[in-house]
């Protein structure tokens, strides 16, 4: 190839957004479902979700059998399906799949607020 032909495709190419193709999209999407499924049947809200330390949700990643993301838009998406799906389980509350499976395990995400001695 020519090298002056070369240099304008490299330059073309290192100008693509590979994070939004239809592809990535579809990764994405792929990850969020599995990290929404993992942490939602812990009982972890979506806002729990991205309350979380980068080193906790990394952590959670890798429990739910996924390589952690290198973005927040993967957390966002899975923070929304969970609450999609925690609405969904509270309409359809006869359905198996609107059971948590794990819930005893939140406590290994989320710990809850220190209450004071006076109280």
């Amino acid at each position: 190839m020519n090298p002056i032909r070369a240099g304008a495709y490299l330059r073309s190419m290192s100008d693509a957004d590979f994070a939004h193709t239809d592809r990535a999209e579809k990764n994405r999407r792929d990850k969020a479902v599995t990290l929404a499924r993992y942490a939602w049947n812990r009982g972890i809200s979506g806002a729990e979700l991205l309350a979380m330390t980068d080193e906790t949700r990394r952590k959670l990643a890798r429990a739910a059998d996924a390589h952690p993301p290198r973005t927040m838009e993967t957390w966002e998406l899975a923070a929304r399906l969970m609450d999609e799906k925690t609405a969904w389980a509270q309409k359809h509350p006869d359905h198996p799949a609107a059971v948590r499976t794990d819930e005893d395990e939140k406590i290994m995400w989320v710990k809850p607020p220190v209450r004071s001695w006076f109280e």
